[in-house]
């Protein structure tokens, strides 16, 4: 029988820890559970939880979300976008809109949307009505929407990509000198889609504990035993305490639309830079429905110069584990959720939003 949350606390507080140990955990939704459920302060002191490269928000590149305001704005579409991309800032001066909600009220035609079946309704229900779904995410999101390629969508319907992979993001903190962190928890849903085997490298590439965990505190405490555990007994292991729904191979069916209508790329992260084979794009035989290629007078590459974060903003350096919210120079003055500078305040998935809505306010 698997322990509650507080039984999990108690074999915590019993583990011989001397020495700080750092745990990233990926996922944004894990952090908003971290953060929801004071699981920080219910911990021993030498456990130091590190939110990770877990929101896809934060990391969509900035002349993405510009080429999708200016495709909004110069082109008879309607651009459709899940709605925690609306708010996220470009760098652009103060007479342009500078995201998507300032470009609707600029009268560009564009609609939040929480999955990409509506995309697909909304386009059927208009058919002389072009439409642009702008869809940024991980490989949770991005699955539906190559499962919607697979399946077939109509001709007035295209799809300006921004899917990442969570997984080359953690390589290369591992591969650099400072990875900052002792272990890792690895996010569930990712590992429902794609697997717990893409995470085995952490292991054995890495010598690093890993634990796969779901959304509940009982869960979460699980796997943060398991990598402690792990550490003190030097006996490395991936260990599944999300076995509800992670199995082997993970969703074959979601994997299998993800290999026929997309390819893996080297891809763009907002402020951190090129992670190769870290990104997904369109296949040529539904380039028919790429919108970059639709619209290739809108895709700036120059952009990429101008699309870090904003000056004083350290979502960069948040999102890589580097800074806790709290430490950034904006975070709860400049920046805040009425007022964004940096896409970490934006989404609920963003650690410093995360963090905010928790009640940490400026050191």
């Amino acid at each position: 029988m698997s322990l509650s949350a507080k039984e999990w606390l108690t074999q915590l507080r019993q583990l011989p820890l001397s020495d700080r140990f750092r745990i990233m955990n990926v996922c944004g939704g894990h952090e908003r559970s971290i953060t929801q459920a004071g699981l920080r302060g219910a911990l021993p002191p030498q456990i130091e939880l590190i939110p990770g490269p877990g929101c896809p928000v934060c990391v969509c590149p900035e002349e993405d979300i510009y080429q999708a305001i200016q495709l909004a704005l110069n082109e008879e579409i309607t651009l459709l976008a899940f709605g925690d991309m609306l708010r996220v800032p470009v760098n652009v001066s103060k007479q342009e809109p500078r995201s998507l909600d300032q470009a609707h009220g600029a009268g560009a035609d564009i609609r939040p949307i929480a999955s990409p079946i509506e995309a697909l309704k909304l386009a059927k229900s208009e058919p002389n009505r072009a439409f642009v779904f702008f869809a940024a995410g991980f490989e949770t999101t991005t699955a539906p929407v190559a499962a919607l390629l697979v399946e077939g969508i109509p001709d007035n319907l295209s799809i300006l990509l921004s899917g990442r992979l969570t997984w080359p993001a953690v390589s290369m903190l591992l591969e650099s000198d400072t990875p900052g962190f002792d272990a890792l928890v690895a996010p569930g849903h990712v590992a429902t889609v794609m697997g717990p085997e893409e995470w085995q490298f952490v292991v054995d590439k890495h010598q690093l504990p890993a634990a796969i965990a779901g959304f509940t505190s009982d869960s979460l405490l699980a796997a943060t035993y398991s990598v402690c555990r792990q550490a003190l007994e030097d006996r490395r292991f991936l260990d599944n305490c999300y076995p509800e729904l992670v199995k082997p191979e993970g969703n074959l069916s979601a994997r299998a639309h993800l290999s026929t209508a997309l390819e893996v790329v080297d891809a763009n992260w907002r402020g951190i830079g090129t992670i190769p084979k870290s990104g997904f794009a369109l296949h040529a035989d539904y380039a028919k429905w790429d919108a970059r290629l639709r619209y290739p007078e809108y895709d700036e590459p120059d952009r990429k110069r101008a699309g870090k974060m904003p000056a004083g903003c350290d979502c960069a350096q948040v999102v890589l584990g580097k800074k806790y919210p709290n430490e950034c120079r904006l975070y709860g003055t400049a920046c805040v959720p009425r007022n964004p500078i940096g896409p970490c305040m934006v989404s609920d998935e963003g650690a410093c939003r995360i963090w905010w809505s928790g009640g940490v306010r400026p050191d």
